[in-house]
């Protein structure tokens, strides 16, 4: 089993939090960011993981990421690919034939790798899109009737199922990608209309660190549960 990891981020909103690494290298608790998603994909069976990073990177990567289970190969992009293109310049640096699994490198998500690649086979699906319902930004206000208030609380979940970016994807479908661009403005809507995406619903964690309050959030996380720093 192979995953593809988009680290290609720059870190350009954590500013001075990010200590001029890439986004995906950022420490958290003293450990890559992209090293925990390293272990959990390990835990899942994978052994062999490729980094799609930014050029003259490679090396760095590798270091970072290198002895926590599964083969470490870093695909450098000659220049942004983005999302889609970057997945798929990645791909070429794959062994086997067959599905792959694909995520972000720069967040904490606990998804079920094993189940996700489960239910893609299960349904026959070109891809299939882990999906979250994530936390509110927002505060609520509580009213009645007559626009009284009447408290407030938080926010809990937002009602909607929205694109947490870990997917199952087969061969065929890294073949449709774009070779530069996003994959999810022009594949996956082909896919959609076509009938063949499948969604997979994650209930877990999912923290992006796009930003020093973010990377502040993600290392009380990691504090908070220490069988993150397992693997």
């Amino acid at each position: 089993m192979e995953a593809i990891i988009l680290a290609g981020g720059k870190a350009e909103r954590l500013g001075d939090a990010a200590g001029g690494r890439p986004k995906s290298l950022v420490p958290i608790a003293g450990k890559a960011l992209a090293a925990y998603q390293v272990g959990r994909l390990a835990r899942a069976g994978v052994e062999r993981v490729i980094i799609s990073c930014a050029a003259e990177q490679g090396k760095l990567f590798a270091a970072e990421l290198s002895g926590l289970g599964p083969e470490i190969v870093c695909a450098e992009e000659p220049k942004r690919l983005g999302r889609g293109g970057g997945i798929k310049f990645a791909a070429r640096q794959r062994r086997e034939p067959g599905d792959v699994l694909a995520l972000n490198g720069d967040e904490l998500v606990d998804v079920d790798f094993a189940a996700l690649i489960a239910r893609h086979r299960q349904t026959g699906a070109a891809a299939t899109v882990a999906v979250a319902r994530p936390a509110s930004p927002f505060g609520v206000v509580e009213l009645d009737d007559d626009d009284l208030i009447s408290g407030f609380s938080e926010g809990g979940r937002i009602p909607y199922w929205v694109n947490c970016g870990v997917y199952a994807l087969s061969a065929e479908t890294i073949e449709r990608f774009p070779d530069q661009g996003d994959h999810e403005s022009t594949t996956f809507p082909e896919l959609a209309a076509e009938g063949r995406l499948r969604a997979y619903r994650h209930e877990g964690l999912w923290l992006t660190v796009n930003t020093p309050k973010e990377l502040r959030r993600a290392q009380q996380h990691v504090s908070a549960h220490p069988e993150w720093l397992d693997g």
